[in-house]
């Protein structure tokens, strides 16, 4: 739009000095005039990929033009996808190359971006109302493989939006900047007060959310819109709705009655996991806080659930007020429904997680075994006041420790005295020297355990003595900073561990 306004304006104004105009013709000084201001712009709104990516394409739209030749739009197009692809051979991972390119692609496979000039207002108004159609069904499969989700009033709100923003705020904002009076700015402004008050308006209408589908379905859907964009009156065009079906309503995996599937997210240096029963989802700790802008929340737990199609949290457990376990809880319950909350974080709203309590989700016992009552209120380091918890399906177990230290794990040992034995155990402290005695370890007896650990994090957990208890007692070791995400699958009579980097090798490889 910037380039189009700039080299708009100085064609206008090269047509009107002769001597310009006989130098260069003003079509050729508008299209060089739109790449520099494209370049600056670009450049001022810090290069990030999908500035460069629209920047490539302008730059082969202008050199086709200015070859003299008649190039057709999708040629224009391809020769922007290789400009992209050479430059960047890794955008092809980026959910914004496919949504980008698939948008134009769409539109310039239905067409219905020329508006004649001699049409009517309604006219006008419905090959407009085209346009969004076509760009938000394109889009469909890429948002439901890559976000599990695709907002049902984005047509009306891109429809309203981009005008506004690109004839009315921008221009003005850009004038503002050279004219320094202040009305241009005010109505700038004004206008987008009001833009944003009709998009938050929109954002109240519902979101359809599904599971992620697998890469086959998403390529349906991909042929399925190529047919529901075919012109009225071409046969087939409703096949496209039955390609579009196994996208949009794609099944939920989810555990048999009696079995519980718990998976120990990789996310660094801290602690996020997540239990689902047949009906219920359970997150013990959200995991740590990267930054004031990003945590584990936002970055891993909300996108994994999202890609099972859970929406709705049974009960979020926070473990401890450590940042590296509890760091993504805001993120997860602005995102997730969240049924209800326990912790030993007195800050956080919610019921205290105290030993004694428990619980029974489709056939699966929850039980808390620590802290106690008079612990949870005692003045101490925080890690002794995390919730330990035990998740029992038919005869399989697993103890789930967050950080407990060594004088928390001879309370347990004291408190259920032959009553520890687990099958998979998370590993406590993330491997630290204060943890895993070897009292604790012999009791516990765990046929598997779990390390959530952080790649060369700064503290060095696992510590060596600690591997060295486990391997002298024989117990197979999964760790986050090698395995990935690890996958606990507890049912009668059967036991099952994974790691994502086991099934998916590579990191372009997903399901």
């Amino acid at each position: 739009m910037v380039a189009a306004l700039f080299g708009w304006l100085v064609s206008f104004g090269w047509r009107r000095v002769p001597r310009l105009a006989l130098a260069l013709p003003a079509q050729k000084a508008g299209l060089l005039a739109a790449c520099t201001a494209a370049m600056l712009y670009a450049l001022l709104a810090g290069f990030a990929v999908p500035a460069q990516r629209t920047l490539y394409m302008l730059m082969v739209a202008a050199l086709a033009m200015l070859s003299g030749r008649i190039v057709a739009p999708s040629r224009t197009l391809l020769l922007g996808l290789l400009v992209v692809l050479l430059i960047d051979p890794w955008a092809v991972l980026a959910a914004g190359f496919w949504l980008s390119f698939g948008a134009v692609g769409a539109l310039l496979y239905v067409g219905s971006a020329k508006i004649g000039r001699g049409r009517g207002w309604r006219e006008r108004l419905g090959a407009w109302g085209g346009v969004q159609w076509a760009a938000t069904l394109a889009s469909l499969p890429v948002l439901l493989l890559v976000f599990q989700q695709f907002s049902l009033v984005s047509p009306l709100a891109n429809a309203v939006a981009i005008p506004v923003i690109s004839f009315i705020v921008t221009p003005l904002a850009l004038l503002g900047a050279l004219v320094p009076w202040w009305p241009i700015a005010a109505v700038a402004h004004l206008a987008m007060d009001w833009l944003m008050l009709f998009l938050d308006w929109c954002a109240t209408w519902p979101v359809w959310q599904a599971p992620a589908p697998p890469l086959w379905a998403a390529v349906a859907a991909g042929l399925g819109v190529a047919l529901c964009l075919l012109p009225r009156g071409m046969p087939g065009r409703a096949i496209g709705l039955f390609l579009l079906a196994p996208a949009l309503f794609w099944p939920v995996d989810r555990p048999a009655p009696g079995e519980a599937w718990i998976t120990v997210l990789d996310v660094g240096q801290g602690l996020a996991s997540v239990v689902r029963t047949r009906d219920h989802t359970l997150i013990y700790d959200p995991g740590p806080l990267y930054s004031a802008e990003s945590d584990a929340g936002q970055r891993v737990v909300v996108p994994y659930l999202r890609r099972l199609g859970i929406n709705r949290v049974d009960l979020l457990m926070v473990t401890h007020r450590d940042s590296d376990h509890a760091g993504g809880s805001a993120s997860v319950q602005s995102a997730l429904t969240v049924d209800a909350i326990r912790s030993s974080v007195p800050e956080i709203p919610g019921e205290p997680c105290l030993a004694g309590q428990g619980w029974n989700w489709d056939g699966v016992l929850f039980e808390v075994l620590h802290p106690v009552a008079e612990q949870a209120t005692a003045r101490q380091k925080t890690n002794h006041h995390s919730c330990v918890l035990r998740v029992t399906a038919g005869d399989k177990r697993m103890l789930l420790t967050s950080d407990i230290e060594a004088a928390d794990e001879a309370a347990l040992l004291a408190r259920y005295p032959g009553q520890l034995a687990a099958d998979v155990l998370l590993v406590p402290h993330h491997g630290s020297r204060t943890s895993s005695t070897p009292a604790f370890l012999d009791a516990v007896a765990p046929a598997s355990a779990v390390i959530p650990v952080g790649y060369r994090n700064r503290f060095g957990h696992p510590k060596s003595e600690v591997l060295e208890r486990y391997a002298a007692r024989e117990i197979p070791l999964w760790r986050t900073d090698r395995d990935g995400a690890v996958e606990i699958r507890l049912a009668v009579g059967g036991l099952a561990l994974s790691g994502w980097r086991a099934q998916y090798r590579r990191y372009w490889q997903g399901e």
